[in-house]
C-alpha cells in the first residue's frame, strides 16, 4: 500500500475528483446488494408455496431498477476515477519530459535512450494503473466486501457470517507474503524491459551498420538471448502472481463448504429460512470478487510501486549545469562583444585527475573568426563544449562582453549560439521544417536563402518534393554532405551572434567547402565564428588560428604567420596541399 503514500501529492491535488468517484463507487456496491436480497425474498415466497403475479412483478421491477441505477452509478465513478488516472499519466509524462529537457550530457551518458523511453512509457503506464485500476480495485473490493458482510449479518445471521469468514485471515497473511516477493520480481522485470527496449532501439538505429558489416545474424542472436533472459525474469513474476488465484480459490471453497454445512444445520433447526440461506450463498458470490481482487490489487500496486521508484530515481537526479549563478537582468544585447577564454585547467567530471585542457588563453574580438586545429583528441571540441556550457566545473573563466558565461542565463546564452556538430541530428520531417527548426516563423524565402548559402538549394530542387521532401529518421535518405549542409542552413537561418562549426564540413568536397566558406564570410560580417576542423583550408581566412596538442595551445596566429613559423601547422598544410594535388591528378 506504500504506493498510495508515494502518490499522496497527486491524490491530494485531485481530492475532489476522487471523493466523487469513490462516493459513486460506494453507492454501486450498495446497489449490488439488492439482487441477492430480492432473490432471497423470491425463494421464501416459493418455499411458502405461493407467489402472486403482483409480488413477482414488483420483485422483477426491483431487479431492473437496480440494474439501471448500477449503470448510471458506474458511468459516473468510471468518469472520475479513470479521468484521474489519465491526468496522472499526463502529469508524469510531462514531468519526465521536462526533466529530460533540463538534464545535461552527463545524464544522457549514464542513461541509454531505450532505458529512458522505457521509463517514459512502460513505467508511467504502470503508475497510471495505480490511480485507475488500483483505486478501483481497492475501494470496490473493500466497499463490496464490507457492505456484503454487513448485509449477511443484518439480513441473515451474524453467527453464520463469523463462521463462514474464518478463512479470511489466511488470505490476508498469504497475500502479504506473496506481495513482498512480487515487488522484488517486478523491479527486476521492469529493468529487464528497459534493457530489451534499449537493445531494440540501438539495433534499429544502427541497422545500416549491422548489415554493412554482416552482423545481422549475430545481432539477432544477441537479441534472442536477451529476450530469453527477459522471459525467464518475467516467468518468476508470473509464478508469484499466479499463486494469488489458487489462494483465493481455496479460501472461497472453504467459505462455501462452511456455509453449506453450518447453514444447513441452522435451516434444519429452523434458525434460518431457506430464503435466507439462498441469500447468504448469493452474498458469498459477491465476496468472490473482493477475495480475488486481493491478488489483482497486489499485482497493480507492486508493479506501480516498482515503476514509481524507478521514475523517482531519475527525477531525483540534478543537472550539473544550472542557472544558480545567473544574472536574470542580462539580455542578448548585454553579451554582444568580445569572447575571452582564460582556462587554467579542465578535466571531465568522471576523470577529474586527468586534465584535458590546460592554459587555454585567447581573445576573439566581436566579428572575428577563430580556427581550431590539431590532431584527434587535441581538445578542439572540448573548448567548444565549455562555451556551450556542457560543463561548468573548470579552473578559470570564459567571458562574453565581460560577463562570465556561467552568470548568463542559459536561455539567453544559447539563443545567441548556433552550433553545427560533425554528427548532426535531423528530425523525421520535411527539409523545410528541418531548416526552420529554430526559427518556426521563417518564411519560404528565408529558408531558401539559407539553403543557398549552404550550397544545398540545387540539391533540394532535384528531390521528389523539393523542400517538402521527407528526410527520414535522422536524415537517413540524405548523404553525409547533404546532412551537414542542411545543419549549416539551419544555423545560418538562426542569425545568432556566434556560429560554431565543429568539423561540420568534413563530408563535403573541396569545391563545395569553398563555396560555403565564401558565403559564410559574406553572411557573418560583424559576427563571431568558430571553426574546428582537420581540413586546414577551412581556416585559411580566420583572424586567429589555434593549434592544439594534448589540450594545450602549441601554436597561434594567422594562416601566414603559422606558415612562417614552419611548425606542425605548416607541415600539415604542405601535406594536405600535396594530397589535394594528387587527388586532382587522379580525377583527370
Amino acid at each position: 500500500m506504500g504506493i498510495f503514500k508515494k502518490l499522496g501529492w497527486f491524490f491530494k491535488k485531485e481530492k475532489k475528483r476522487y471523493i466523487i468517484g469513490i462516493t459513486f463507487l460506494a453507492l454501486t456496491s450498495l446497489a449490488n446488494l439488492v439482487p441477492p436480497r430480492v432473490l432471497g425474498l423470491m425463494a421464501d415466497q416459493l418455499d411458502k408455496g405461493y407467489i402472486s403475479w403482483g409480488e413477482y412483478g414488483a420483485l422483477v421491477l426491483a431487479v431492473v431498477a437496480a440494474a439501471i441505477v448500477l449503470y448510471v452509478l458506474r458511468y459516473f465513478w468510471r468518469k472520475q476515477i479513470w479521468g484521474g488516472a489519465a491526468e496522472l499519466e499526463r502529469q508524469m509524462r510531462s514531468k519526465l519530459f521536462q526533466h529530460f529537457m533540463v538534464m545535461d550530457r552527463t545524464f544522457f551518458q549514464r542513461h541509454r535512450t531505450g532505458d529512458l523511453m522505457a521509463h517514459a512509457t512502460n513505467d508511467v503506464s504502470a503508475i497510471q494503473n495505480v490511480a485507475g485500476d488500483g483505486v478501483l480495485t481497492l475501494v470496490d473490493s473493500l466497499m463490496m466486501g464490507l457492505s456484503t458482510i454487513i448485509a449477511m449479518i443484518i439480513f441473515v445471521d451474524f453467527r453464520l457470517t463469523i463462521v463462514a469468514l474464518l478463512p479470511l485471515p489466511f488470505l490476508a497473511f498469504g497475500a502479504q507474503r506473496l506481495g513482498n516477493h512480487l515487488h522484488d520480481e517486478f523491479n527486476k522485470s521492469q529493468a529487464a524491459f528497459s534493457r530489451l527496449n534499449n537493445k531494440t532501439q540501438e539495433s534499429v538505429s544502427g541497422i545500416k551498420v549491422l548489415k554493412t558489416f554482416g552482423q545481422a545474424k549475430e545481432d539477432t542472436a544477441a537479441f534472442d538471448k536477451m529476450v530469453d533472459e527477459t522471459i525467464q525474469i518475467n516467468r518468476k513474476v508470473f509464478i508469484w502472481d499466479s499463486l494469488f488465484d489458487p489462494l483465493g480459490t481455496i479460501v472461497i471453497g472453504l467459505t462455501y463448504t462452511i456455509t453449506i454445512i453450518y447453514g444447513g444445520l441452522l435451516v434444519t433447526n429452523k434458525v434460518l429460512s431457506v430464503g435466507q440461506l439462498v441469500s447468504f450463498i448469493a452474498y458469498i458470490g459477491n465476496m468472490v470478487w473482493p477475495m480475488f481482487a486481493i491478488g489483482y490489487l497486489f499485482n497493480i500496486l507492486e508493479r506501480g510501486s516498482a515503476s514509481y521508484d524507478r521514475v523517482e530515481k531519475l527525477l531525483e537526479e540534478k543537472p550539473l549545469i544550472t542557472d544558480s549563478r545567473a544574472d536574470d537582468s542580462l539580455t542578448s544585447q548585454d553579451i554582444e562583444g568580445d569572447l575571452v577564454y582564460d582556462i587554467k585547467s579542465f578535466a571531465y567530471p568522471d576523470e577529474k585527475d586527468i586534465p584535458v585542457l590546460q592554459k587555454i588563453n585567447f581573445t576573439l574580438k566581436e566579428g572575428q573568426t577563430l580556427g581550431l586545429v590539431g590532431r584527434v583528441g587535441a581538445g578542439k571540441t572540448t573548448i567548444i563544449q565549455l562555451l556551450l556550457r556542457e560543463f561548468d566545473d573548470y579552473d578559470g573563466k570564459i567571458t562574453l562582453n565581460g560577463h562570465d558565461i556561467r552568470e548568463i542565463p542559459l536561455n539567453v546564452l544559447l539563443r545567441q549560439i548556433s552550433y553545427v556538430p560533425q554528427n548532426n541530428f535531423l528530425f523525421s520531417t520535411s527539409i523545410q521544417n528541418n531548416i526552420a527548426f529554430s526559427e518556426q516563423d521563417a518564411d519560404n524565402n528565408q529558408i531558401i536563402e539559407a539553403a543557398k548559402k549552404s550550397d544545398l538549394h540545387n540539391d533540394i530542387l532535384q528531390m521528389p518534393r523539393s523542400y517538402n521532401t521527407l528526410v527520414g529518421e535522422n536524415g537517413i535518405s540524405l548523404s553525409g554532405g547533404q546532412r551537414q549542409r542542411m545543419s549549416i542552413a539551419r544555423a545560418l537561418l538562426k542569425q545568432s551572434q556566434i556560429l560554431i562549426l565543429d568539423d561540420a564540413l568534413s563530408a563535403v568536397d573541396a569545391k563545395t567547402e569553398t563555396e560555403i566558406l565564401k558565403s559564410l564570410r559574406k553572411e557573418r560580417r560583424g559576427k563571431t565564428t568558430m571553426i574546428a576542423t582537420h581540413r586546414l583550408t577551412s581556416v585559411v581566412n580566420a583572424d586567429l588560428i589555434l593549434v592544439l596538442k594534448d589540450g594545450e595551445i602549441v601554436e597561434r596566429g594567422t594562416h601566414e604567420q603559422l606558415l612562417a613559423n614552419d611548425g606542425w601547422y605548416a607541415e600539415m598544410w604542405r601535406r594536405q596541399e600535396l594530397e589535394e594535388k594528387v587527388g586532382d591528378k587522379r580525377d583527370e
